[in-house]
């Protein structure tokens, strides 16, 4: 995570503090890169709190960050998991262009759901970040996103969502289990069932999803997606 470790938004199911976040460190890209060659990394998951006090949401670290894992001795995958910069096309654009190899997203929730779990998020503006990621990103970008199960949401609802991620050129999708992290946080609805998740796995894939993750455990970016093996079918423009 990068940023720093304060929010300024207060999303009702996520525990990260909620404040007036430090001053960017702008040493930071340079430190991640070193700390990753280091570690030997050949994976690496770039996400970050919220940052709405920047004039450019932080997509300049961002980019800062992939450009610098790219030029390591070993560059190792990089996906991007970013906010919604809310919604600048060219804050956008700065973060698919710098060459990471997946672009995440996250939908979160339904669009119902919004107003309570997503406060000062809007559902239309997350698609909107997804579908300039693929316009705007490198040839071969791969988008990815997620969403949480378990808050309210109709299966209809869930379907539409999975839908309209299509359309915004959505290739990859995991699914979850919400699971309630304090009791500040809004409570979970229903527990769903693993069949259930299989067959909301098999719907994304019926509705062209490159890779679809299902299950009460899977998290946004637990599992590796291999670049390489999707690549060449990942299409170039949303809807093609």
């Amino acid at each position: 995570m990068i940023l720093g470790g304060i929010c300024t938004r207060n999303c009702g199911f996520c525990s990260v503090r909620n404040g007036t976040p430090l001053p960017v460190d702008q040493d930071e890209p340079g430190r991640i890169a070193e700390a990753v060659s280091d570690l030997g990394l050949d994976h690496v998951v770039v996400t970050s709190v919220t940052r709405d006090d920047l004039r450019d949401g932080g997509s300049g670290i961002f980019s800062g960050v992939v450009r610098e894992l790219k030029n390591t001795p070993r560059p190792p995958v990089v996906e991007v998991l970013i906010p919604d910069f809310q919604g600048r096309r060219s804050d956008i654009a700065r973060v698919a262009d710098s060459g990471p190899d997946i672009f995440s997203h996250n939908i979160e929730v339904v669009r119902k759901l919004y107003g309570e779990v997503r406060k000062g998020a809007d559902y239309d503006r997350s698609l909107y970040v997804l579908s300039v990621a693929k316009e705007e990103g490198k040839k071969g970008l791969l988008t990815k996103s997620a969403m949480m199960l378990g808050l309210g949401e109709t299966e209809d609802e869930i379907f539409r969502t999975m839908k309209d991620l299509r359309e915004a050129g959505c290739d990859f999708l995991a699914m979850g289990q919400y699971l309630r992290p304090g009791l500040k946080q809004v409570p979970v609805s229903r527990y769903v069932s693993p069949e259930t998740f299989r067959r909301y796995e098999q719907k994304g894939f019926q509705l062209g999803f490159l890779g679809v993750s299902a299950g009460p455990l899977v998290r946004s970016s637990y599992q590796e997606i291999d670049v390489e093996l999707f690549r060449d079918r990942c299409p170039a423009k949303p809807g093609k």
